[in-house]
């Protein structure tokens, strides 16, 4: 590729399935086997064939200006353009108020989805576009990418009726030309062809494909999801199972750990059990307590209870009579408090 590469993240959404966590910070700032989910996806790029000429469009919107201040402070040398997004109308709208930065060729992610991959082969890819795709048993939940016998990309498919195809867009996509993805995205517009008022890019990459571009699709065989708290404690369960535990934290006396878990070195555990499946940020403090399969953010305190299957927010405290009390599950926002 001799032009700079263009990676487009979206991430103007409201979160509104990550509360009450998103009333304080957008979704990808939110912490995830002990980072924010931004730099996990941020990590997928690490094989990008020429990192030197690679440039970020970040699509912001609610809580957007949070974002800036984290990227210059964590990722100083990354080239960043920031695009704001007011309305919600979709996928493909967010791209077009971007496009006076797709020119050539570009890669978009979505910012709750996170996959495993090797883009090292884009250095070399021929074809006009490719969809990254994975396997499941049942697509119908999902969007397709329909393929024929030479496996080229003829059609996308939102939620598709039958198990015939189970080859599920995972939302990262290649495109050779962003001014040919723009200019599809105006036909669309022009078309009118949106879904209860925001316009998607699958309808896009299908007027492309009506134009005679090349598609083909990439299988991934690791595919996750913070777009939810449910997902992202199944995220955080695996990031742990795959070498992101640590145990570098201060822990005090009488501190059992089950692992696999994620202490930050500047945390405190006293008197407590942890573990399996838990991640504990920064300056967080936990005292006489049972925490399993749970994330803690920066800051939290927790004080004679047991958890499970809970989320912390940041600066949050959550004081009980005992962990004999038996475990419960709690999902509280930034600087929260709960007596139990």
């Amino acid at each position: 590729m001799s032009d700079t590469l263009k990676i487009v993240i979206p991430m103007a959404g409201l979160g509104t399935r990550m509360r009450p966590q998103t009333w304080s910070k957008p979704k990808p700032l939110v912490s995830v086997a002990g980072k924010t989910g931004l730099e996990h996806l941020l990590d997928t790029f690490d094989s990008l064939p020429d990192p030197k000429h690679t440039e970020y469009v970040f699509i912001v919107g609610y809580l957007g200006d949070q974002i800036r201040p984290f990227m210059e402070a964590n990722y100083p040398h990354l080239k960043v353009h920031y695009v704001t997004q007011p309305e919600m109308k979709g996928q493909s709208h967010a791209l077009w108020l971007a496009r006076e930065h797709l020119h050539g060729p570009l890669v978009m992610l979505y910012s709750d989805t996170l996959i495993e991959t090797d883009f090292r082969f884009l250095a070399n890819e021929q074809k006009d576009g490719v969809a990254w795709v994975k396997a499941v048993p049942d697509p119908r939940r999902f969007g397709v990418a329909e393929v024929d016998s030479s496996g080229r990309v003829t059609r996308l498919v939102e939620k598709p009726t039958s198990l015939d195809n189970n080859l599920v867009l995972v939302g990262c996509y290649y495109f050779k030309e962003g001014e040919a993805l723009v200019s599809a995205i105006e036909e669309q517009m022009r078309r009118n062809i949106q879904l209860k008022g925001e316009y998607f890019l699958a309808d896009a990459v299908n007027v492309m494909l009506e134009r005679g571009a090349d598609f083909r699709t990439q299988e991934v065989k690791v595919w996750l999801d913070t777009g939810t708290i449910e997902a992202t404690l199944e995220t955080n369960r695996y990031f742990l199972d795959h070498g992101r535990e640590n145990q570098a934290a201060h822990l005090g006396e009488d501190v059992e750990i089950i692992r696999p878990v994620f202490i930050h070195p500047t945390a405190q555990v006293e008197n407590s059990k942890i573990g399996p499946y838990v991640s504990i940020g920064a300056e967080c403090r936990v005292v006489d307590s049972k925490i399993e399969n749970s994330i803690l953010e920066a800051g939290a305190y927790i004080e004679s209870v047991s958890l499970a299957k809970s989320f912390i927010g940041r600066k949050a405290e959550v004081r009980g009579r005992g962990p004999e009390e038996g475990a419960c599950s709690l999902n509280i926002g930034d600087n929260s408090s709960v007596i139990m």
